[in-house]
């Protein structure tokens, strides 16, 4: 099955807030402070945290667009490719670990909404 022009701009909108939400939360996350209600505090009051959220509200709006465009069956398997993005902006940004393991999942994620999407 492909997807339509505008199934395909929904799903990269999807993947684009996915991503820009999770980073934008683990910035704010990481934010040091002496104690941990300061740090809780800080946390709260972080421009981070707020586009963190504002992009997962936006990311609701689109998914919800994305639904009415294809089955959600479809919509899950493809979504499923988030995490590989996730993963690769926080080995670069945040310099997480990438084990083989990891990169095994997420090649076979990678393979597998490819075969979903009918991109293979």
């Amino acid at each position: 099955m492909n997807l339509s022009s505008t199934a395909l701009l929904f799903w990269l909108l999807n993947i684009t807030l996915d991503t820009a939400g999770h980073l934008a939360l683990k910035s704010a996350a990481i934010a040091e402070h002496e104690t941990e209600w300061g740090r809780w505090k800080a946390m709260l009051s972080s421009l981070p945290l707020w586009i963190g959220i504002s992009c997962f509200g936006l990311e609701f709006l689109v998914w919800l667009a994305l639904l009415s465009l294809v089955p959600l069956s479809l919509a899950m398997l493809i979504g499923s490719i988030n995490i590989v993005v996730v993963m690769l902006a926080g080995k670069m940004l945040f310099h997480e670990r990438l084990d083989r393991m990891r990169v095994a999942g997420m090649w076979c994620i990678s393979i597998g909404v490819a075969l979903a999407g009918g991109f293979a």
